[in-house]
């Protein structure tokens, strides 16, 4: 072993370098870790804080709007006060119809508006992005006055100009989420289907469209999720009924409307029912949202095996 002489200590040996590296390496490592446990303890604090407004407000939903809940509750029109038996049937199948509707508008536009701007990049694509993000961020109730000038003053209050509004609002994020899911689909596979002598929408319908299903679905669904709430384009809109209404051209009502009328009432029993609606409206949020979780999932899974 290579000995060197040190005037100010003990001989410096290889060993000894290599002690003192392997000491330096356990302090760094340790200092790492420290700062490891603080950085995951933050972390989970503010993931912790982050939750606790929509952990309370789905407790305090539930606990409110479960008691509320029952078949009759499910089926039944509303009741003048006083008489029992009232309930949100009517409600539920207009919003069924309201946003149903509001998807047939929206989802061959925002489609056609994103192939747009994934296929033709430019000028006149940087300008469709320009209008989804604003759009994005438009309050929904400038929305609802929107639609009222546009639909309601020419046509009247309908199911129809209610859905147009829901559409205007959900149309800026499926032009988003479907450009980000075809912007995934390798730049590969569009010039391999070009080069095999497919035509263009071919190459798009059968190749990238394909490709980028989970993640349109995805967006599709969360845009209509968000939508199914919203209650300020309705109210300028639809008008609300107290019956089952199945026409998508005259007034009918809706889940938020629902809430919105019943919550501004000083009845115990309206503002039961407005709890019970939006404990409705919430488990069909929850729904949507896991069942595209859920498609997306199967979809991809399914475009691995193949």
């Amino acid at each position: 072993m290579t000995t060197v002489p040190s005037a100010l200590g003990p001989p410096v040996t290889a060993s000894w370098r290599r002690e003192l590296v392997r000491q330096q390496a356990r302090r760094r490592l340790e200092r790492r870790r420290r700062l490891g446990r603080v950085c995951t303890t933050l972390c989970v604090g503010a993931l912790c804080l982050s939750l606790a407004p929509l952990v309370s407000l789905v407790f305090y939903i539930v606990a409110r709007g479960l008691p509320a809940l029952s078949l009759g509750f499910l089926v039944h029109t509303p009741t003048p006060e006083g008489i029992p038996g009232n309930g949100i049937g009517n409600s539920i199948v207009g919003t069924v119809i309201v946003v149903g509707l509001a998807m047939v508008m929206a989802v061959p536009v925002g489609l056609a508006a994103a192939l747009f701007v994934v296929e033709r990049p430019g000028k006149l694509s940087g300008v469709v992005r320009f209008v989804a993000d604003v759009l994005t961020g438009t309050p929904s109730i400038a929305i609802g006055v929107f639609a009222y000038a546009l639909l309601v003053l020419t046509i009247g209050y309908s199911g129809l100009a209610g859905s147009f509004a829901l559409a205007v609002l959900m149309l800026p994020i499926m032009v988003r989420a479907n450009e980000e899911a075809m912007s995934t689909v390798p730049l590969d596979l569009w010039e391999a289907g070009l080069a095999l002598g497919s035509r263009r929408p071919r190459v798009v319908r059968s190749v990238v469209l394909r490709t980028a299903l989970p993640g349109i679905v995805t967006g599709n669904l969360l845009a209509m999720a968000r939508a199914i709430g919203e209650t300020a384009p309705l109210i300028f809109t639809i008008f609300g009924s107290q019956f089952y209404v199945f026409r998508p051209t005259s007034p009918m009502s809706a889940m938020p409307l629902t809430i919105y009328d019943n919550a501004t009432q000083l009845y115990p029993s309206a503002q039961q029912t407005a709890w019970g609606t939006a404990f409705v409206l919430l488990a069909l949020v929850i729904v949507a949202s896991v069942l595209a979780r859920s498609w997306a999932g199967y979809l991809n899974r399914k475009a691995r095996v193949r």
